[in-house]
């Protein structure tokens, strides 16, 4: 109850109200440009924690760096957060573009570029909360200003943190997004201009500013599409056909002289020239081995490759495919020309499509399976490492028969022969037996896999006929290994350290020295 003789307060003013759904505004900014640079570093230098601590470090002190140059702002602060808003507005919104095009035609500047952008813009957001606490005190006591402020800060944090994976990067993706929310940046300083219009010098000159920002945002995100595409052929060095960002991947697919190609997060998976030797060499001797295989489980490959080859064996009943990503299992099941490489797989009868995380389905499932085919890409990031681990590897000893084989795609013995051997070693700390070989793709080079068993590996006498890169004859030499990739001392892959993830980025030369 207010004290005697003082009049009860009022609720907020229309200015206060305005100025707070600014904040909301100004937090969900902020937090896009700062998740949109961790993604792009982390499908550039390496899809890994370490690109997102790095990230979201520079910008939190770099925030704490623009709220301590506030308190020299004295005079005019609303002049100074319109300016602040149409700096962010363009530095933010063309964020994802010029990292981008950097990557593609200046790929040396990526990682100046990306922590100078990262750095300005928190700069810029770290002034910007501070001068609208100070405007607010006008009509907001002091002990509701900081909860206030602080509360609308937070929700719009919240709601894009939920809205960027899984609304805007798959349906607008990330140069259109930058430039989407820069818009909204711009159209809080134009919200400005006109709340605090009887107190703002020189109006005519910042509706100008607030007019050439929102047309230069506009004009990118209309451009946004073919800029994508012109970045992208130039990275990728051939034409792309198809692009698209899913909540968990982008997947690119591109065509020239070699056929088609498909990458996720810039990571190569297949080339059509010689994709039939990585996934002849991933499927048939383990099929072959079994003997007569009638259930069988895929865990990755929704491109339907390895599912192509599974087929080729009679006695396969039926088949799981079990693949996070339903974007892939779409694509490869409807474009003609996909549809042509895999050979119409994914339409078999004898197929069942789960879209899941494997670790979790594997945890769930009560089926075991006289093969499992693990065709997961390489361990790149945390997400995809869980993958690689020892607890990953006992949920699949369980999915197991007691005469079946599981292979693992396992990188390259050669590049990174720790990795390599991290993964011999964690398939044997799960009780399993583990049978290393590799093959030559010529896209890849030499390139790694694993046969897991309860039972000792023997070497098949048969094959499915058709193939193009296996015979009887030539399959023993795939587990001869040559000096420079026999076996190295190597730890197990647990949950608790994923320590494959630094070696693997460490040898592929995708983290600093």
């Amino acid at each position: 109850m207010p004290a005697p003789g003082v009049p009860a307060r009022a609720g907020p003013s229309p200015l206060a109200v305005a100025l707070l759904a600014s904040v909301f505004v100004v937090a969900a900014c902020g937090l896009v440009y700062e998740l949109a640079a961790g993604a792009l570093a982390s499908y550039v230098l390496g899809d890994s924690v370490l690109q997102f601590s790095t990230v979201i470090g520079t910008y939190l002190f770099a925030m704490g760096v623009g709220s301590w140059l506030s308190k020299f702002v004295e005079r005019q602060l609303p002049a100074h957060f319109l300016r602040i808003e149409l700096l962010v507005a363009l530095v933010g919104g063309s964020l994802p573009a010029v990292l981008f095009a950097a990557n593609a035609w200046l790929p040396g500047a990526f990682r100046p570029l990306l922590y100078g952008l990262v750095f300005a813009v928190g700069t810029l957001v770290g002034l910007e909360i501070p001068l609208v606490m100070r405007i607010l005190r006008r009509d907001v006591q002091l002990r509701e200003l900081v909860s206030q402020v602080l509360t609308f800060d937070y929700l719009g944090a919240l709601a894009v943190s939920v809205a960027f994976p899984l609304l805007f990067v798959p349906h607008f993706g990330l140069v259109r997004t930058g430039f989407f929310f820069g818009l909204l940046n711009a159209g809080v300083a134009a919200w400005a201009l006109w709340l605090f219009r009887h107190e703002l010098r020189r109006r005519a000159e910042h509706a100008a500013a607030c007019v050439l920002c929102a047309a230069a945002l506009a004009a990118g995100l209309a451009g946004a599409g073919q800029l994508t595409t012109l970045a992208e052929d130039r990275f990728y060095q051939e034409p792309v056909v198809h692009a698209e960002s899913s909540p968990w991947q982008r997947i690119i697919v591109t065509r020239g002289r070699a056929g088609v190609r498909l990458f996720l997060n810039g990571n190569l998976q297949f080339a059509e020239r010689d994709e039939y030797r990585y996934h002849e060499a991933l499927v048939h001797p383990a099929m072959s081995a079994q003997g007569a295989p009638r259930k069988v489980a895929i865990l990755g490959g929704g491109d339907g490759m390895a599912l192509r080859e599974v087929l080729r064996h009679p006695s396969v009943e039926s088949v799981t495919l079990v693949e996070l990503d339903p974007n892939m299992t779409r694509l490869f099941g409807s474009d003609p020309a996909l549809v042509r490489l895999n050979g119409g797989s994914l339409s078999s009868p004898k197929l069942r499509i789960v879209n899941e995380d494997a670790f979790g389905w594997l945890e769930r499932t009560e089926e075991t399976f006289d093969v499992v085919i693990v065709d997961f890409p390489d361990p790149t990031n945390f997400a995809i490492g869980k993958l690689y681990t020892n607890s990953f590897y006992a949920l699949l000893d369980r999915r197991l028969s007691a005469s079946g084989y599981a292979v693992i795609q396992t990188t390259s013995p050669l590049v990174a022969r720790q990795s390599f051997w991290t993964v011999v070693t964690t398939i044997e700390s799960a009780g399993l037996t583990a049978t290393p070989y590799h093959a030559n793709v010529p896209s890849f080079g030499e390139w790694g896999f694993v046969v897991a068993s309860r039972r000792p590996w023997r070497m098949p006498q048969r094959l499915p006929a058709g193939l193009r890169f296996l015979t009887p004859e030539s399959l023993p030499l795939l587990f001869d290994f040559p000096r420079d990739m026999q076996r190295v001392p190597a730890e197990v892959n647990r949950l608790s350290n994923q320590g494959l993830v630094t070696t693997y980025e460490r040898e592929w030369g995708k983290v600093l020295p």
